[in-house]
């Protein structure tokens, strides 16, 4: 077993991954070892804002400019969690570091220092995670499911949602669309594009 380590890495699923959890996904992986991945997917939004999340575990959101931010898809795990990516780290009670710049949050503490206007500055709140039991992420990758790149805080919490995917992909170069294009050319069996 290879010791690939994909902590701070994103994952982009190819084209022609069929999943529907995973179908055009970035996710960003949290955690990574022997055991397994933990990663939260950064472009699924799903139809819930801040604000009814806020409402719906009787918070109170003061900051105006995130009550319109969107709340996401974060994977098939746990659909009834949230889940806080931020920056910085900061000290919560319940917080995965996956650096320094970065925390995975699970605890209510952040989201009432968020209602406050006091949170993280930067962050992502989303509704599940995606996980992966030992060597799974590992058995996917050399199924060619994924790509692989480190990943650059700025894609997760300065862009919007559609436009992450397209930039984790220029990171290695790529253009999502010319890939999913030739994907579509050798599935009906033409010649391979390089």
């Amino acid at each position: 077993m290879s010791s690939i380590n994909l902590t701070h890495h994103f994952l982009i699923a190819m084209p022609n991954m069929v999943d529907p959890y995973f179908s055009k996904t970035l996710t960003y992986i949290c955690e990574h070892s022997e055991q397994g991945a933990l990663g939260i997917v950064v472009n699924k939004p799903i139809d819930m804002t801040l604000q009814a999340l806020f409402e719906r575990l009787s918070l109170t959101l003061d900051g105006r400019e995130q009550r319109d931010a969107p709340v996401y898809f974060g994977g098939p795990v746990q659909t009834d969690r949230g889940f806080v990516l931020h920056a910085p780290a900061g000290e919560w009670q319940s917080t995965l570091r996956v650096r320094d710049a970065i925390g995975l949050t699970t605890s209510k503490d952040i989201l009432e220092a968020v209602g406050r206007g006091e949170g993280p500055p930067k962050l992502l709140v989303t509704l599940g995670y995606a996980g992966w039991s030992a060597g799974q992420i590992e058995h996917e990758l050399s199924q060619n499911a994924w790509l692989t790149v480190e990943a650059k805080d700025g894609i997760i919490f300065d862009l919007p949602a559609e436009e992450r995917l397209p930039a984790a992909m220029e990171l290695l170069g790529l253009d999502f669309a010319r890939l999913a294009d030739q994907a579509a050319c050798r599935c009906v069996g033409r010649t391979r594009h390089h």
